[in-house]
């Protein structure tokens, strides 16, 4: 076995071992959701945390680890007496990005179930993770119904199998620990509730302190054993401080004081539910624990608001995570002083302080630019430059209708086209491919009747065998590619007039958000189509890229089509079940080469020979205009709406337009 990295031997990263810690402490707080760019010791820092938690006694044989002085009166494997049970160090379970539901939850034999009335139970990994760790890599990239059952398990601390009127709980109580990075897209707003805490981790930019990460990283790489053993005094220290803390925690008091300033805290950053409450006072009393002490402190307060709060305050899908200090402040000392039991007489006692990170944790958080001066419109265009000028802001987002693609696919999970998916409503039955997991009992019966007298039945129950097990079909929603091709020429750079495609661009990118797209970004300008951005699930990514698009030159058309040709072709080779549609914002002007026009009808064409839906947004403005675009949208096979109908409840009709030119 692997000997892990220390988690004494981590370097900085203060919030991330204090929340990991504070779970470890009291595992009620919820688990801890890490959000940070590759590379910042994530992962490394929570197989860590695996050594340090304390053994647990477990029912010998028991595939449910239940404890023996409370076992699970409903346990697979049960009834089980209480004895003194067999310790053992606590799991760490990983879930695989690419799991199945059968593989999390467990797996349930169906034809011994519909053949003998036998409850053959397969445990997954929520039963392996049962009283210890499980940990989730790049949590944001789970499909959204394992992401719910997950969450769900860790809500109820139960685990629920139903196959067709069959049943199956077991007990799953773990600490959750989830990681992301949040350039690969967001967790939706509801689950990112149902952690307890969260922290945001980057690379330091302190030279010295990035020196040590390297050593500390390549004398472990060189001697593993040898490494650990350096720093086994730190880790039993650590070790015997969370069981010492987990004594202290029953007899931490809450008073009134602290829940004030809890509550209003809450209410001050508007925050939705009572779960955010819950989650702060549950921290609150492990960081006072963690210290050593038995009152919870303003200090206590402020720390769990850091980590409790920032991704539930309410805010734009765009926005940054993140918490106003100065508000918090300002809402702690508004409401201090209620309780003066609440005060510590000598703050600077055993373990004094509750946790607070040192302020060199408050570094960079990267993506945030200064603002941009607003340059006037005036004079002419660069050579050099191709014409570019200083980039618009995007007007206030709008609301829009859905835009589908016409058909059935298979894709990913999501909420935008049709698709045949493992969730939603049932349409038919097939054979199953592979292990059975949704069954359709009535095919399964039909498919077995005519054959009973042949097989010999004789009592009540039906003889099923494999061939006649059928698989549910369902429909549900899939996501879909939503590649953006953007006009950023000279003829769309008038600043109201950018700012408006910037909004409605802006628009269908939250759109994309809510219904689990992923998108990818075009433009074209000058004498080029430029990827802004590749194809991923980062919506906010998206908005950032199209925040600040330059604009100006001249408008090579078909180059951007060509470019956005080529990016779908190669996202068909990585993903060839998303289908995609392609949202073209542009006049319909092409200036440049020779025969623009006529050049940019041949690519357009290129979209309608492989099938690819698409609507082309027409920004033409004024009083003369030359319905370029709505041509365009004949030749790429789709259909053309103006900003305005974009923005009205006429956008409706768009989704027939599609489908019907599809047809």
């Amino acid at each position: 076995m692997t000997t892990p990295f220390p988690f004494t031997a981590v370097v900085g990263q203060d919030d991330l071992r204090l929340a990991l810690l504070l779970n470890a402490v009291s595992p009620a707080v919820g688990g801890v959701l890490v959000r940070g760019e590759k590379g910042t010791a994530k992962s490394t820092a929570v197989r860590a945390l695996s050594a340090l938690m304390p053994q647990v006694p477990v029912v010998a044989g028991c595939r449910f680890s239940c404890d023996p002085g409370a076992p699970d009166p409903a346990c697979p494997d049960g009834p089980h007496e209480a004895g003194a049970g067999t310790p053992r160090p606590a799991r760490m379970v990983e879930l695989p990005v690419g799991a199945s539901e059968d593989r999390l939850v467990g797996a349930l034999d169906i034809e011994r179930a519909l053949a003998e009335g036998v409850k053959a139970f397969e445990p997954g990994l929520l039963a392996d993770a049962h009283r210890g760790i499980l940990y989730v890599d790049e949590v944001n990239l789970l499909h959204d119904h394992l992401v719910d059952l997950l969450l769900d398990a860790a809500a109820m601390g139960a685990s629920y199998v139903e196959r067709e009127g069959v049943s199956v709980r077991h007990a799953a109580r773990f600490l959750l620990v989830g990681t992301m990075n949040p350039e690969e897209g967001e967790l939706r707003p509801q689950l990112l509730d149902r952690f307890g805490l969260t922290v945001e981790v980057a690379a330091s930019r302190e030279p010295e302190q990035r020196v040590e990460v390297v050593r500390r990283r390549l004398a472990y790489d060189d001697d593993p054993d040898g490494f650990a053993a350096r720093w086994a005094d730190d880790e039993t220290s650590v070790r015997q401080r969370i069981l010492a803390a987990r004594e202290l925690l029953p007899s931490v008091r809450l008073g009134d004081g602290a829940l004030r300033q809890i509550a209003a805290t809450c209410a001050a950053f508007e925050v939705d539910g009572m779960r955010a409450d819950i989650v702060m006072a549950r921290t609150a009393t492990a960081l006072a624990a963690w210290a050593g002490r038995t009152d919870v402190l303003a200090e206590d307060v402020r720390q769990a608001a850091l980590l409790a709060l920032p991704h539930r305050r309410r805010r734009n899908p765009f926005d940054a995570p993140g918490l106003d200090e100065d508000k918090l402040d300002e809402t702690l000392e508004e409401f201090s002083g209620d309780d003066e039991s609440d005060e510590d007489p000598d703050p600077d006692g055993p373990g004094g302080g509750g946790g607070q990170p040192p302020s060199e944790s408050d570094g960079p958080q990267g993506g945030e630019s200064g603002a941009r001066p607003e340059a006037g419109e005036d004079g002419e265009p660069q050579p050099s430059g191709a014409g570019e000028r200083t980039p618009a802001r995007a007007s206030e987002p709008f609301r829009t209708k859905v835009l589908s693609v016409p058909g059935i696919g298979e894709g990913a999970a999501g909420r935008r086209s049709r698709a045949r998916t493992e969730h939603g409503r049932t349409t038919g039955a097939r054979r199953p491919r592979g292990a059975l997991t949704k069954l359709h009992l009535a095919a399964t019966v039909q498919a077995a009747a005519p054959h009973q007298r042949a097989r010999g039945r004789s009592g009540r129950g039906l003889v099923v065998r494999r061939d006649d097990l059928r698989q549910a079909v369902r429909e549900g929603r899939e996501g879909n590619l939503v590649l953006f091709v953007v006009d950023a020429s000279g003829s769309m750079a008038a600043r109201q007039r950018m700012s408006a495609v910037k909004g409605a661009v802006l628009s269908l990118l939250l759109d994309a958000y809510q219904r689990r797209d992923k998108v990818g970004l075009v433009t074209f300008r000058g004498t080029a189509g430029d990827v802004a951005l590749p194809p991923t699930s980062s919506v906010d990514a998206a908005a950032v890229r199209l925040e600040s698009l330059p604009t100006g030159g001249r408008t090579p058309l078909a180059a951007g089509l060509l470019k956005a040709h080529e990016v779908l072709r190669v996202e068909r080779l990585r993903d060839p079940a998303r289908r995609a549609l392609v949202v073209l914002v542009t006049d319909g002007r092409a200036t440049g080469g020779p025969e623009p026009v006529a050049l940019a009808g041949r690519a357009a064409r290129l979209f309608a020979a492989d099938g690819v839906a698409s609507v082309v947004v027409d920004c033409e403005s004024g009083p003369v205009r030359l319905g370029l675009a709505g041509q365009l949208a004949g030749e790429l096979g789709g259909t053309a709406v103006t900003l305005d109908e974009l923005r009205a409840e006429s956008i409706a009709g768009l989704v027939k337009d599609v489908q019907r030119r599809a047809a």
